[in-house]
């Protein structure tokens, strides 16, 4: 039987950080499915659809990686995937104590998914989506935190003072 993991995100957009994490987790597992989750918390800058056909291109050199996304429980997306693990990384200490709730709630509603943690490289650590965000939106570069490509999706989305 394949070990297959989860590693699920908003992904809005992808990062560098990410794509370090999905590499990481396809050495140590034999099939890893990038989900892109549809959080109803978050209003994202792109579509679901926007964020698999970012992603694709990402990971497209890695044979035992592929997309998808769910927008149901992530036990219930990993138990119907038939997923032995959740891989989530963690940046810093504040990302440990949320993680490590999520993974205890996670374990009580389908004890046999496990969670395991990854740490990017640490010239990754600082990353998120948010702050990359953020960047481009004040007229900065994101060159070097994320693939091209999405760089250019986000310059296009968010122009200096453009409003989404």
């Amino acid at each position: 039987m394949k070990r297959r993991a989860i590693y699920p995100g908003s992904f809005d957009p992808i990062t560098n950080g990410h794509l370090d994490v999905v590499e990481r987790a396809a050495r140590l597992f034999d099939e890893v499915i990038v989900a892109v989750a549809m959080n109803i918390g978050k209003e994202p800058l792109f579509s679901a659809k926007q964020r698999r056909e970012m992603i694709l291109p990402a990971v497209r050199h890695l044979p035992n990686v592929s997309v998808d996304s769910f927008d149901t429980l992530l036990v219930d997306y990993a138990t119907q995937k038939e997923a032995a693990a959740v891989v989530r990384g963690l940046r810093a200490v504040s990302d440990f104590e949320f993680e490590f709730q999520m993974a205890l709630m996670n374990r009580s509603l389908a004890p046999k998914v496990e969670t395991v943690f990854l740490m990017p490289k640490d010239c990754y650590a600082y990353l998120s989506s948010r702050m990359i965000k953020e960047i481009v939106r004040l007229g900065g570069s994101a060159k070097g935190f994320v693939p091209p490509f999405v760089e250019t999706a986000l310059q296009r989305r968010l122009k200096k003072g453009a409003r989404r």
